[in-house]
């Protein structure tokens, strides 16, 4: 005989706290990030807006907590560290392209994210420095690596890995917001994805392979 779940107290709290950070995300989507307010969020989560001040403090810290779970930096932070910790590990080149196609990949269909980087660059607010420095930190292992497989190289592998990363980001956003392609390329198109993912692969590998 299934026994049903305990639906005491403490089970509500994770249900309810669930629901709003869902809710988060259900705002963006329909609203943009101006519509994040406790109004909106309470209302998307079909529960009072008081149980955000009493689980969360602040609207911010709920706010920061959607962002943090649902970050492709952050969250690619513990597979990150397994896979430069894994033996024998891959050269730090294909590591990096690696993470790339896939930043391209997730960036691509969440139109969730597409809304809050575009909230991280037209306004300067606490919680995206936070978030924004949390993903600096997933930079650093991939970086010293770097720097021990290309000592003695004359390339800037932080700054060609920063072009990428926002030519990724730029590109994704003029896709979805224009009907226009960009250098003749329709990255909406599989085959202006695969373009896309081989100049990352080419580019990666003339900087790693330069003298």
């Amino acid at each position: 005989m299934n026994r049903k779940p305990y639906q005491g107290p403490v089970n509500d709290k994770e249900k309810s706290k669930r629901r709003l950070i869902e809710a988060v995300g259900a705002v963006i989507r329909d609203k943009g990030y101006t519509g994040l307010t406790a109004t909106n969020i309470s209302k998307a989560a079909g529960l009072d807006r008081r149980l955000i001040t009493l689980y969360f403090g602040t609207i911010e810290t709920l706010i920061e907590t959607y962002v943090r779970g649902n970050d492709f930096w952050i969250q690619a932070a513990d597979t990150a560290a397994l896979t430069l910790n894994a033996e024998p590990r891959e050269p730090i080149q294909d590591l990096i392209n690696s993470v790339l196609q896939n930043q391209l990949d997730y960036f691509l269909h969440d139109e969730e994210m597409q809304k809050i980087v575009l909230w991280q660059i037209s306004q300067s607010t606490k919680i995206m420095s936070e978030v924004c420095e949390a993903r600096e930190q997933v930079g650093h292992p991939f970086f010293a690596l770097a720097d021990q497989e290309l000592k003695g190289h004359d390339v800037d592998h932080r700054a060609v890995t920063a072009l990428l990363v926002a030519g990724i980001y730029h590109l994704v956003l003029y896709s979805k917001s224009t009907a226009c392609t960009m250098c003749e390329i329709d990255l909406n198109t599989p085959e202006g994805m695969g373009r896309i993912k081989k100049a990352i692969s080419v580019v990666l590998n003339c900087a790693f392979t330069s003298k």
